[in-house]
């Protein structure tokens, strides 16, 4: 069998093109996926300041949920924090009771800024803030002395080479290092580097221990630094020290684990790149299946004279299928071996692409190895082989003395297998709608129920695409039979060969359907949280800087008379455990911490119940999407973890409206500030005193004391929904991935079903049909093609998207922009016109009587 199939795609060459390019670009994806996965589970970068350690103990920066699931089973989920975990100081003495030790070195910093004279923030490697650390930590790390001394009076700190240089300092300058307070003046004593001569990929500033605790006061401890006995196997220490400490908060590091521990933001990083990945190669992998099934349905259909008669003279449908798997496989292996390579070039330009939307880090490295390779061939083999036995099954299995005469004439209407299917999808398709409208404001539930019904809606329009075939061109036909002839020649060939019209709008419908979901679902919850953003905000003044406020400035703009309120705005996540469809799930939520006496003044969250006012170190308000999602309301304790890791048990006084544009989470400022890793504001939100003067001059001078901070009129939109034009741009990424595969499917599809067509275009010819009546004729059933495929693709995305709509703004109006609906159709549209016209113009080039007689 497989020589015969090897024949046959040699003898078939463009009946296997589509196929081939579809699962070429899938493999590309799913390969590119693949190694982000990877790298995402093995994130991390070579260890700078740890580098010298044996093992190095730190807090884990996870947190596990334990919850029972729908069967009872007990489940754990871990979440990532993103907030560095502190160690107590104590620790020390523990670990260093551990056999084989010889010393314990504490690693105590914090984020720190430093400025020029001028008053010039000084950007840090990548542009991230620099750390201050104690100078008794160096020896744990790959670092040396290149110039001047050791930090030894109170008012002196080394600096690595770099940061140096892009502060213009030099030993014995002057530079103002600030943290939560005003900046101080300190001597630049000596420069620092890597031994190998590179700048560190995290500036890093050092201070003496004892000017770190005093001018440093936030300053904690990070790690512990372990040196090993002569002789003693840092593994075997790394177990002897886990056992001692036995402390499920903390981790202990040997090897590559000591730069996940140093690199928080590549760890956190790589946890996102794991659900991203997952996500997209998922989409993707579900995008193929559906592609190849109508690609390879098509050509089973184009070769019922070739499965016919191999029937008729003996051929089982085992050998049949056998054959047919052969093909798809040696397909699938081709494609996937070319793919991988293209994936390759294609994972570099997603990393860019996550890097530029703050997803990743920019010097986020990949992970490379064959397995991500392998498994996409893997994959791409056995969708190719599920796709094309599921086409064949109905071929393979008709009688002999039925073959001829089924090949002959297209089957005229739905096997009873496809409308009985059909119709189970269209029933639980109308009750997934009806449940999700009964959810009312079940955010999390209605968002779940709306992607399920998008993807059943798809399946039952594929499943019943010959009876909606039919049904379209009843609609459509009467209206081209107004155009003349040719447009009763279009009626008339769509009605008689439903099946191939199916097998053409059913790639379209998919397109639209899935595009218009992601992309304006997208567009609806944007809308929703500008609007909160922009209507929440009624402070007059804010004050922000890239790297933090100073908490104190908050402190001091409250002190001002002409101040009716104001508030440090400090922003973190939290852990808890959701519930969605009746399944728990470890859910990751944005928090906020603000003072509650400028609640309703400076930051109005629309409270729904409850008291906003009563926020305190010991209670929570969550927002309406959250009190679903979570099952909570007023008076109810809430069960969370905090950013650092530090569990919560709060009482939720107050449930709010306006979540999509701000936090999930408010709590009060200084709990949260304590539980963040740099303990600075994102801004101070101001709302100055009835007829009190102009409050601009006054806040502009305070905050020229802070340098780096600046004041507006308001909160920048765009700024404050990053993160949610993040996930915009990789849904965006998924409906290109749609788009690539629908034109590879429409094309392919449409164009096969045009060239098998050469020998009816001969025959009108022949008969006196001019050239370009069959032009004409082709044009408009291109026309109902389009028409069906954009119509009912819109049609099927408008239930998911109105109850994306109900979930997020309470309306049934979900924001649909005029020029990107126009760009999805507008795409599809002349996808189908290309796949039909093209190959109707070059078939008019061949001779009639050369075409009549041409091989089917």
């Amino acid at each position: 069998m497989l020589s015969l199939a090897l024949l046959t795609l040699k003898a078939r060459k463009g009946g296997f093109v589509g196929t081939f390019v579809a699962l070429l670009l899938g493999a590309a994806v799913l390969s590119a996926c693949g190694i982000l996965l990877e790298s995402g589970i093995r994130a991390g970068s070579s260890a700078e300041r740890y580098a010298a350690a044996d093992v190095l103990v730190a807090g884990r920066q996870e947190v596990e949920l334990s919850f029972k699931d729908l069967d009872g089973s007990t489940v754990k989920e871990s979440q990532p924090l993103p907030e560095r975990v502190p160690l107590q100081a104590s620790l020390a003495d523990r670990i260093s009771g551990v056999h084989g030790v010889k010393a314990v070195i504490a690693d105590v910093g914090a984020p720190v800024r430093l400025v020029t004279d001028a008053g010039q923030p000084v950007p840090g490697h990548h542009g991230a803030g620099a750390e201050a650390h104690n100078w008794s930590s160096l020896g744990l790390g790959d670092f040396r002395l290149t110039t001047g001394h050791a930090p030894r009076a109170a008012g002196e700190i080394v600096l690595d080479t770099e940061l140096a240089a892009q502060a213009d300092v030099r030993p014995g300058d002057d530079i103002r290092l600030m943290t939560t307070s005003v900046p101080r003046t300190f001597r630049v004593a000596g420069l620092i580097a890597l031994k190998g001569g590179g700048a560190p990929r995290r500036s890093v500033a050092f201070l003496a221990d004892a000017t770190l605790r005093r001018s440093v006061p936030e300053a904690s401890v990070q790690a512990f630094g372990v040196l090993a006995a002569p002789g003693a196997s840092p593994h075997r220490l790394a177990d002897a020290i886990q056992s001692t400490l036995h402390d499920d908060t903390l981790a202990v590091h040997t090897g590559d684990g000591r730069g996940r521990a140093e690199f928080l933001d590549v760890t956190v990083s790589g946890s996102n790149l794991v659900v991203l990945a997952a996500a997209i190669g998922g989409n993707v992998l579900l995008v193929a299946v559906f592609v190849l099934y109508a690609t390879t349905s098509l050509s089973i259909r184009h070769r019922r004279r070739e499965i016919a008669l191999l029937r008729a003279i003996g051929t089982t449908p085992g050998q049949i299928r056998r054959m047919v798997a052969a093909e798809a496989a040696a397909t699938g292996l081709l494609a996937g071996v070319v793919g991988c390579p293209a994936g390759l070039l294609l994972v570099y330009w997603l990393r860019d692409r996550f890097a530029g939307h703050g997803i990743v880090p920019s010097d986020f490295g990949l992970a490379l190895s064959p397995l991500p390779f392998l498994a996409a061939v893997l994959v791409t083999v056995l969708t190719a082989l599920v796709a094309v036995l599921s086409a064949a099954h109905r071929a393979t299995r008709i009688r002999p003395t039925e073959a001829l005469g089924e090949a002959a004439v297209e089957t005229p209407g739905l096997g009873r297998g496809r409308r009985i299917t059909g119709g189970v999808l269209l029933v639980l398709s109308a009750g997934i709608f009806v449940t999700g409208l009964a959810q009312d404001a079940d955010f999390f539930t209605l968002v779940g129920l709306a992607n399920s019904l998008v993807l059943v809606l798809v399946v039952a329009v594929a499943v019943l695409g010959p009876l909606v075939s039919r049904t379209a061109v009843s609609l459509l036909a009467p209206l081209l039979n107004r155009t003349g002839v040719t447009g009763y020649l279009a009626a008339a060939n769509t009605r008689a060969n439903v099946a191939r019209l199916a097998g053409a709008i059913t790639p379209l419908v998919l397109a639209v359907s899935f595009s218009s979901t992601v992309v304006f679902a997208q567009t609806t919850g944007l809308r929703e949280s500008a609007d909160q953003l922009r209507a929440g905000l009624v402070a007059d003044h804010v004050l922000t800087a890239p790297s933090g406020v100073s908490p104190e400035l908050a402190q001091k703009v409250r002190d001002m008379k002409q101040v009716a309120s104001a508030t440090g705005l400090v922003r973190s996540k939290v852990v808890a455990l959701g519930r969605m469809l009746g399944a728990q799930e470890s859910v990751s939520l944005s928090a906020q911490g603000v003072d509650p006496r400028a609640l309703g003044s400076a930051l109005d969250l629309r409270p729904r119940e409850g008291n906003m006012k009563a926020l305190s170190r010991d209670t929570v308000a969550i927002s309406t999407t959250t009190a679903s999602w979570l099952g909570l309301g007023v008076g109810d304790t809430a069960r969370l973890h905090l950013g650092d890791g530090t569990p919560l048990r709060a009482k939720v006084v107050a449930v709010y409206e306006r979540g999509f544009g701000f936090t999930d989470v408010t709590m009060d400022h200084d709990l949260l500030l304590a539980h963040t890793t740099g303990k600075v504001d994102e801004s101070v939100l101001v709302r100055s005193a009835p007829s009190a003067p102009d409050l601009t001059p006054a806040l502009s001078h305070l905050a020229a004391a802070y340098p780096g901070t600046v004041l507006r009129d308001g909160l920048a939109v765009d700024d404050q929904l990053a993160e949610q034009h993040a996930n915009a741009w990789v849904n965006y990424l998924v409906v290109g991935v749609i788009v690539a595969y629908t034109a590879i499917t429409v094309v392919n599809t449409l164009a096969m079903s045009t060239a098998a067509r050469r020998r009816e275009f001969a025959l009108l010819r022949l008969s006196g049909t001019a050239h370009g009546q069959v032009v004409g004729m082709m044009r408009r059933e291109s026309v109902i093609v389009i028409a069906a495929g954009v119509g009912i693709g819109t049609l099927l995305s408008a239930f998911p998207l109105v109850l994306v709509s109900m979930a997020v703004s309470g309306t049934p109006v979900p924001a649909v922009p005029g020029l990107g609906y126009l760009a999805i159709a507008g795409a599809t549209a002349a996808l189908a016109a290309a796949g039909t016209m093209l190959p109707t113009r070059m078939l008019l080039r061949i001779r009639p009587v050369e075409a009549i007689g041409a091989k089917e």
